[in-house]
């Protein structure tokens, strides 16, 4: 959703839209006065895009806003996302990617140090999985490729942060059609209360 009038009452929240369905989510519950401005989730293949296009929303919807939040976290910009919200007045989402926000730091951490050879998925990844994972990947086309791609990982884990039979379901299927097993962490939860400091 969008705004171009002023009200000084409402916060522009402008995030991946991998999130939007959990802002949105946020929002109903906790009553937040928040206009989510979503960006492509496939900016995430090529991240260097991400600081630019963060800074030209915020440019388009300063004025009419009193505070624009941003909800990525680094996201693989290497800093550059950190220069435009300290340059231009911005909050954002912490951690250095979005499994950080999902399941935390520390457990991210020891999930990567656990098994270095971990391919993740969060409940967005789920359930786009044959868009943004497997046509994105060319895997549609030539599947042979599927070993030469993932022959370093040894497991799928699912950050389940909404864990419902559908979901469950399709995180089955993506971990099948990766050929490794999959494990679920149970992730509820934290990225609501992110939201509610940045709101």
């Amino acid at each position: 959703m969008s705004s171009r009038s002023r009200d000084s009452s409402r916060t522009a929240l402008i995030l991946c839209g991998a999130l939007s369905a959990d802002a949105t989510a946020w929002i109903e519950e906790s009553g937040a006065r928040v206009d989510i401005h979503p960006l492509p989730p496939l900016l995430h293949n090529r991240p260097e895009r991400i600081a630019p296009e963060v800074e030209r929303l915020i440019g388009e919807l300063r004025g009419n806003y009193d505070e624009i939040v941003i909800g990525y976290a680094d996201c693989g910009t290497y800093g550059a996302l950190d220069e435009v919200c300290d340059r231009l007045g911005a909050r954002r989402l912490p951690g250095r990617h979005c499994y950080d926000i999902y399941a935390g730091e520390q457990e991210m951490t020891a999930i990567w140090e656990a098994d270095p050879g971990t391919y993740v998925l969060t409940d967005f990844l789920v359930l786009s999985f044959d868009r943004v994972v497997w046509r994105e990947l060319g895997l549609d086309r030539h599947p042979e490729l599927r070993d030469d791609y993932f022959r370093h990982y040894s497991r799928v884990v699912w950050l389940a942060g909404r864990r419902t039979p559908d979901l469950e379901r399709a995180a089955r299927r993506a971990a099948e059609r990766l050929g490794l097993p999959l494990e679920i962490v149970d992730a509820p939860g934290r990225l609501h209360s992110h939201f509610n400091a940045l709101g």
